[in-house]
């Protein structure tokens, strides 16, 4: 059994929690939390210890592996401590907002064996992995272009939002990632636009958009279109798409169940959409902890890792700037 601890009792950490305890070949080894009723609330429901540290973890040896579901700005500090402390570590995104601490801490860490897993848990979605299987095998003939549908139900507070990074950090850096993950080769431009069109007067105030459209082109010439909104009236919008020149892989939205409905007055009446992340990639969470717990128990580095968070915020910076100064970015000039 491989035993870890989870830093950070809040939605998704609480959420981490649970997944860790149900599976088979982990047990919840501790948690902590800054707000100390919020952890005292997880370890009391799933029977877990209370950390009064996170230091405290990374020191227990009865602690193999630590997850980090903590505020963004901790997350590179407890990385570094992390592999300090020989702990692996899986880290949810942003590993931060800054691109230059992020780099800092990649310099810190450089040339260690501990397996580092990033929390880009779209990549374990059955769907998603299957478009990009798809693509690897070459059963859509060579890819042309690929197309990534993320629209979120609704507005999150605007407490979360002013401490987000703003869209491309917070939001568009997932599909940054399933996009490289699809595309199977690097970005060289990247050419973005924003509007304020949910609550242009929030927008305007956090200085920040919330519909933002994305194109990513590679060297070989293969595109990517991203498509944002904060708020969907439908629920939950996750689509990737991939077309080649044999054929077309998609991974279509997740809904309660498949029926159709077919009356005299419509046709195509369904069951609505997930409207909250946590339901609608509620298989690719238990996969991803399944990926942590084999990069642990098998001492190698995970599919998805540190480099991988760091590129992905490299292509929300040439995003940033592209819609900033109306005009596309190469990814060279990021870094």
């Amino acid at each position: 059994m491989v035993r870890i601890a989870v830093l950070g009792c809040g939605r998704i950490g609480r959420m981490h929690a649970a997944n860790i305890a149900a599976h088979p070949r982990a047990e919840l080894a501790g948690v902590f939390d800054v707000h100390r009723p919020a952890a005292e609330e997880v370890a009391a429901s799933l029977g877990a210890r209370l950390f009064d540290s996170a230091e405290a973890v990374l020191a227990a040896g009865d602690v193999d592996a630590v997850l980090i579901a903590t505020s963004t700005p901790t997350h590179a500090d407890l990385l570094e401590a992390a592999v300090a402390a020989g702990k692996p570590a899986l880290c949810e995104k942003p590993i931060d907002l800054s691109l230059a601490r992020v780099t800092e801490c990649a310099a810190r860490i450089r040339g260690t064996s501990v397996p580092i897993m990033l929390g880009f848990v779209r990549r374990f979605d059955p769907g998603h992995r299957a478009v990009a299987s798809a693509v690897r095998d070459g059963r859509i003939g060579a890819l042309h272009q690929v197309a990534i549908t993320s629209r979120d139900p609704g507005l999150a507070p605007v407490g979360y939002l002013r401490e987000s990074g703003g869209i491309f950090r917070d939001m568009t850096i997932h599909d940054f990632d399933m996009a490289r993950f699809v595309l199977g080769e690097e970005v060289e431009s990247v050419t973005a636009t924003g509007a304020r069109l949910v609550d242009p007067a929030m927008m305007d105030e956090l200085g920040d958009f919330d519909t933002v459209t994305v194109l990513l082109t590679t060297a070989s010439g293969k595109q990517c279109v991203i498509t944002n909104s904060r708020r969907a009236s439908y629920g939950y919008d996750q689509r990737v798409e991939a077309f080649g020149g044999e054929g077309m892989a998609v991974s279509e939205n997740v809904r309660a169940n498949n029926a159709v409905l077919f009356r005299e007055d419509f046709t195509g009446q369904g069951a609505p959409l997930m409207n909250f992340f946590i339901d609608r990639y509620q298989a690719a969470f238990a996969a991803e902890i399944s990926a942590f717990v084999d990069a642990v128990e098998s001492g190698s580095q995970p599919e998805v890792g540190f480099e991988d968070g760091r590129l992905a915020l490299v292509l929300a910076e040439a995003a940033l700037r592209s819609a900033t100064e109306g005009r596309a970015v190469r990814v060279s000039e990021i870094g």
